[in-house]
Order: C-alpha cells, then sequence, then structure tokens
C-alpha cells in the first residue's frame, strides 16, 4: 500500500526505526503475531527496523506521562482507553483515517467517540479494534440454582449469586478497587441503572437518582454476594479466580476463556460467556479494551507511524485470527466473515460458544457514553473517582446518597478544569 501522507522516496534509502510501546496482550498469541510476523515484515518491506516494548495495563499512564515530560520515547503509544488528556501533546490523526476509510469504509461509532473530540474537530488518538467485555459464567453452579444459561439480567446476578454463595460458597467477582477491569464493570452498571458521568453534550450528570440506584444494588451485590477481597484487585485478580474454580461470575474479555482452553480444558467447559446484562433502564456496557494508538507531535517518525497504523487496518483479519477473536475491528469490512467465525470455533466448548459476540455493538459503547471521551472523562477514568463512589457505599463508610454527591462534586472540580 502506498498513500499520500507516507514516506518519501528520498528518505527510503537509509534504514529508519520506528519505536513502539503497547501492552502485554492477554492472549500471548497475538504478541507472538504482532512482533514476530507483522512487524518483521512490515519492516522488511519499509526499510524499518521496527522495536516493540510491552508493558503491564496498569504501566501506560505513568509510561505515558513520563516520555511527554521528557518530549522524547516512542513514535507510537498505545493506551487501552481513550488519551484525551493528551490532545495537545499528539498529531490529529484525521489523514489515518481517511486513508483508511478510502479502502475500508466507515469506522464504526464507538471509534469516533473514543478518538474525536468534536469541540475542536481533532482526532487525539487512532483506534484499530476494541475488545467486547460479556459476562463470564460457571455454568455447573448457575444451572443448580436455576439458572442454566448464566444470568441475563443484573437481578439474575444478584438473586443466582447470593443462592451460589450461601450453597457452594463461591462469590460473584466484580471489582471494588482501582484498576481498570473495575473501571469497566461499574460503568456497565451505572449505565444499565440509567446513570452516567456526564450527557450527550458533556455536562456533569452524575447526580441522579438512577446513579443512586446503581450504588445501592452495587452495595447490596457486595454484601449478599462477594467477599472483601474485592477492594484489593488488581487487573488480573477476576481472571485467575475465575479459572481456579473460586468466583461464579466476572465481567471480562474472552482472554478468559481462551486460557481456560489451553489450560484447564475442563474448566473450559464450564466457563460459559453472556452478552452484557441488563439493567433496568437498558443492556450496555463499556468495551473492555480500547486500543487507541497515539503518534506524540515529538515522534521522531511520524510518517512511518502513520503507514504502520494504516497497513495495521489492512492487515487486520491476521489481528482478528492472532488475537482469538479478542481484538474486534474497527472497520468491520476487515474482517467480514466475523459471524461466522463467531458461530463455529473448534477451539470453543460447545463451538458457538462465542457466538453471543456476533451483536457485540449494539450493547458496547465507549468511556464517556452518551457522550464522547473527552479529557475530563480520561482524568475522571484514570483516577478511579468512580470505583471510590461505589467502594464507600458498599463498606457503608458513606451513604449511596453521600458517595454519589462526593463523587459529582469531584467531577465539577474536574470537568471545570478541563473547560
Amino acid at each position: 500500500m502506498t498513500s499520500a501522507f507516507l514516506f518519501p522516496q528520498r528518505a527510503l534509502a537509509q534504514q529508519k526505526t520506528l519505536k513502539i510501546v503497547q501492552w502485554s496482550h492477554f492472549v500471548p498469541g497475538y504478541d507472538k503475531w504482532f512482533d514476530g510476523t507483522f512487524t518483521k515484515e512490515w519492516g522488511a518491506r519499509h526499510n524499518t527496523n521496527v522495536t516493540v516494548d510491552h508493558i503491564a495495563t496498569a504501566e501506560i499512564p505513568a509510561r505515558a506521562a513520563a516520555e511527554v515530560a521528557a518530549k522524547r520515547g516512542h513514535d507510537l503509544f498505545m493506551f487501552v482507553s481513550p488519551p484525551a488528556s493528551y490532545e495537545k501533546q499528539v498529531i490529529d490523526h484525521k489523514e489515518i483515517y481517511q486513508e483508511v476509510e478510502r479502502k475500508h469504509g466507515k469506522k464504526i461509532s464507538l471509534a469516533e467517540k473514543s478518538t474525536y473530540n468534536p469541540k475542536t474537530k481533532k482526532y487525539f488518538a487512532f483506534s484499530d479494534s476494541y475488545v467486547p467485555d460479556p459476562g463470564n459464567y460457571r455454568k455447573d453452579p448457575w444451572s443448580q440454582v436455576g439458572f442454566p444459561h448464566g444470568p441475563d439480567t443484573y437481578d439474575d446476578l444478584l438473586a443466582g449469586g447470593k443462592r451460589i454463595k450461601q450453597k457452594f460458597g463461591n462469590p460473584v467477582g466484580i471489582g471494588l478497587s482501582q484498576e481498570v477491569d473495575t473501571n469497566m464493570a461499574l460503568r456497565a452498571i451505572l449505565w444499565s441503572f440509567g446513570g452516567a458521568e456526564q450527557d450527550e453534550a458533556g455536562r456533569v450528570a452524575l447526580y441522579s437518582k438512577h446513579t443512586i440506584d446503581a450504588v445501592k444494588f452495587v452495595r447490596d451485590l457486595y454484601q449478599q454476594c462477594e467477599t472483601p477481597e474485592v477492594f484489593s484487585w488488581d487487573v488480573s485478580s477476576n481472571n485467575r479466580g475465575i479459572l481456579s474454580g473460586k468466583l461464579s461470575f466476572v465481567q471480562n474479555a474472552i482472554s478468559v476463556t481462551r486460557a481456560a482452553e489451553k489450560d484447564n480444558p475442563e474448566m473450559s467447559k464450564q466457563i460459559q460467556i453472556t452478552r452484557a446484562l441488563k439493567g433496568p433502564v437498558r443492556r450496555i456496557a463499556s468495551e473492555h479494551v480500547m486500543d487507541c494508538y497515539v503518534i506524540w507531535e515529538f515522534a521522531e517518525n511520524k510518517d512511518g507511524a502513520k503507514q504502520f497504523l494504516a497497513d495495521l487496518v489492512d492487515n487486520f483479519s491476521a489481528a482478528f485470527h492472532a488475537s482469538e477473536f479478542y481484538n474486534f475491528p474497527c472497520f468491520p469490512s476487515t474482517v467480514p466473515d466475523i459471524d461466522k467465525l463467531l458461530a463455529n470455533d473448534p477451539k470453543a466448548s460447545p463451538p458457538d460458544k462465542y457466538k453471543v459476540l456476533s451483536d457485540v455493538l449494539k450493547w458496547a459503547t465507549n468511556v464517556g457514553y452518551p457522550g464522547y471521551a473527552t479529557a475530563a472523562i480520561d482524568e475522571v477514568f484514570n483516577t478511579f473517582v468512580l470505583p471510590t463512589m461505589f467502594a464507600k457505599a458498599a463498606r457503608d463508610e458513606m451513604t449511596p446518597d453521600a458517595a454519589v454527591r462526593a463523587a459529582d462534586t469531584e467531577l465539577k472540580r474536574i470537568f471545570g478544569k478541563w473547560k
């Protein structure tokens, strides 16, 4: 592929360098493909030495802040949630989107709302993919308490989760700590109950009866179905908990079931997945991971970075397979047979286990819903305002109303700062 914005001919004589940093993928096969196949072939084709540094998700914010402070680092930096607060430190990624859309059609709304600022008209990131965030449940205990297909609603989760904990001792595993899975799962509950951090226009809208109802629900869920461990969880605690057979339900990406297929086939048969649970107002969940690549203003190889992202989307069918259906396309035409693949996966038990993900765009949304992912939302997300709100009420340190009021005050402070 050759494009207007890319690689002037005179630069091809000497070898260039392209430096990338991204998370260590939860499906190891993806990193093997990305590092060992795609970047090597791409580098050879473009006379470029490509280096890829992998870091844990928890390390991403600090590493990004350090590179911005030093004004040097990587040419491509991948975040796992929308990095809107870095808008002034990155290029406008608009022309990459234009180039990719020329070949592959429009991006999904989820990508637009996660990487675009409608006020400044700037694309502060580029997204090739997103990750669904379904429910993962243990079929055996759920069947024994009257839910053979697992919970479908939050009422089911509370009723069934309580019975399972009383009967078998297996708790529900929705986090209440300062880590990314908790951030995503609690937003799903908030939105499903009708609450939100902001309205469509980007005004603070947290304090409402809907939000208080969501906080009351999480308090009940913790007190009836969980254990205090959820307050100190890290990003893989829920994975470990359900894979070891301890937990009855977690909200997580399919890295859970993929790990079970490799390491514990019997447990793999027990762990099934369900689409986002339905709340009193809607069925909705945040994407689990939003792949957001940025090219820093101080990047040394901007042209190479742009070309790399465009070519990554050209090869997205291979990326989807390498991720074992974990990374879903932001440009749907790149995986035209996705429904067929999800409906019959030879590694899955049963083979149509992943079919529930075929309508994911009906229930997956962006951080910042129903508005855009803004700089203020980015700060609220990375300072864990919502997990703190839910945790304080769950522990009875504050009433649900007081916890919501305190969080609403903090949101207004943050939003005011970013105006």
